[in-house]
């Protein structure tokens, strides 16, 4: 089977050929620096990882844009809150952003434009569309006419009856399916303070949807393989994108839309109202590791509801601790004689992971398929050469799946000797003194797993 995708933009599940050969461009809306990211977001961002994770062990050489928008209406709003400059707020929930990133292990992209870094790119473009009649001055800044672009719609699949001009909307955001002209820029307001550029469209700032478009063409060029984001951003955010684009370049901006459905908390919206808004900080602080986190975000198929509950996240940290032991199982394995099905077992594994993703990246199919190949070989009888091959076609999976992250780590002889102490203390069953010496041992920075094939320590 071939890698195939559903398109938003055609309602179509459709087969994946790359623009060049060997070769995949992708952007994925990134951020707002004006707050932590919460566990709806990380859905969609990890859903984007996991995408760009299996073109690369598809083989594809992967160049990958994700944006960190650092002005818009509220980083300036939040910035002047705390009364601090636009720069020192958007610059400390960028580093949050990163951090929280790296924790859930997902890879770094090629490139993390900022807004504020693109400027000239938004003043090239909008230029352009006011040249082209495409867009329009008022007294508060310039406007996209809406009309004048044929195919506004084409991605949301809202029909807007008799576009008219003139009926213009300023703010970044906007919730009613409505066909308004949108501010690709923004004259002077004195609410925004010092956040402001001179240039030669007057002195004002940009919006938020000409953002999008001025960093995804600065390094993807005018037409490019996906586009990622949440289903929320299709209207008007993508909508706009799309009709800035092409409308600037007469080219197909986007080939391939793809999009993440939403994160519902205990089957409800999250909301912080209701109490159940959650950014990371708030899980891990129950004491989750960030790998349950991300297996949870991952497990669904992203175009369905991923319903966010701490029972499902308890299930995922036992799913993570069965990858754990199904390696350091492997790694245990002293036989010597060869099973003469490893190979075929590793190649119908192997093949039932690709398939399942291959279709649109159905993940759950292709953890079935890792999880049916534990069950088989735990059954089989294997030598130290089998185990090795299973472990290295775990390690495959964990290329796109970036879960296990198995080390061999050198642990300190007198940390061995506390987990030798309390593996006789538990022979022994002095439960008091083994509950001691795994406090001591996590004390010491490391924590002990106890498994079927014995004590498993590792770092903390």
């Amino acid at each position: 089977m071939s890698l195939s995708f559903y398109n938003t933009l055609t309602r179509n599940k459709e087969p994946f050929h790359e623009m060049k050969k060997g070769e995949v461009r992708i952007y994925t809306c990134g951020p707002t620096v004006y707050n932590y990211a919460h566990i709806g977001n990380w859905r969609s961002f990890i859903f984007s990882d996991l995408l760009r994770r299996y073109l690369k062990y598809k083989g594809y050489d992967v160049v990958h844009v994700m944006n960190l928008t650092d002005v818009d209406d509220k980083t300036i709003r939040d910035s002047k809150k705390e009364g601090i400059s636009l720069k020192k707020f958007t610059e400390r929930y960028t580093k949050y952003f990163f951090d929280d990133m790296d924790a859930l292990n997902i890879e770094r992209v090629e490139y993390y434009p900022k807004a504020t870094e693109s400027i000239n790119e938004m003043i090239a473009i909008t230029k352009r569309l006011l040249d082209k009649g495409i867009a329009y001055k008022t007294e508060d800044g310039i406007y996209y006419d809406v009309s004048k672009f044929n195919g506004y719609g084409k991605l949301s699949k809202i029909k807007f009856e008799g576009l008219k001009a003139g009926v213009r909307v300023k703010k970044d955001e906007y919730e009613k399916e409505s066909a308004n002209d949108f501010a690709l820029w923004k004259a002077y307001d004195k609410a925004d303070g010092d956040v402001f550029w001179e240039t030669e469209l007057g002195k004002g700032r940009p919006g938020w949807h000409i953002e999008c478009s001025a960093m995804s063409m600065k390094f993807l060029g005018q037409s490019f393989d996906i586009h990622t984001g949440g289903i929320d951003l299709i209207f008007p955010h993508h909508e706009n994108e799309i009709a800035q684009s092409e409308g600037y370049s007469e080219k197909p901006f986007v080939k391939y839309w793809l999009h993440a459905e939403h994160l519902l908390v205990n089957g409800e919206k999250m909301s912080k109202s209701k109490g159940n808004f959650f950014i990371l900080k708030d899980v891990l602080g129950k004491g989750y590791s960030p790998k349950a986190v991300r297996y949870e975000l991952m497990a669904t198929h992203y175009r369905q509801k991923l319903n966010f509950t701490f029972e499902a996240l308890d299930a995922s940290e036992n799913a993570i601790k069965r990858f754990r032991e199904f390696l350091i199982k492997l790694k245990a394995v002293k036989g010597k004689e060869d099973n003469p099905k490893i190979d075929s077992m590793i190649k119908d594994a192997k093949d039932e992971f690709e398939a399942a993703m291959d279709d649109d990246l159905n993940i759950s199919g292709g953890l079935a398929a890792v999880f049916n190949f534990m069950s088989e070989i735990n059954k089989a009888e294997i030598s130290r050469k089998d185990a090795l091959k299973a472990f290295n076609l775990m390690m495959e999976f964990d290329k796109v799946l970036g879960i296990l992250e198995f080390k061999d780590e050198k642990v300190p002889k007198e940390i061995m000797d506390l987990v030798k102490r309390r593996d006789q203390a538990r022979k022994d069953k002095d439960w008091v003194l083994a509950d001691k010496l795994r406090d001591a041992i996590k004390d010491n920075g490391y924590v002990v797993d106890d498994t079927a094939e014995g004590s498993f320590v590792k770092k903390n």
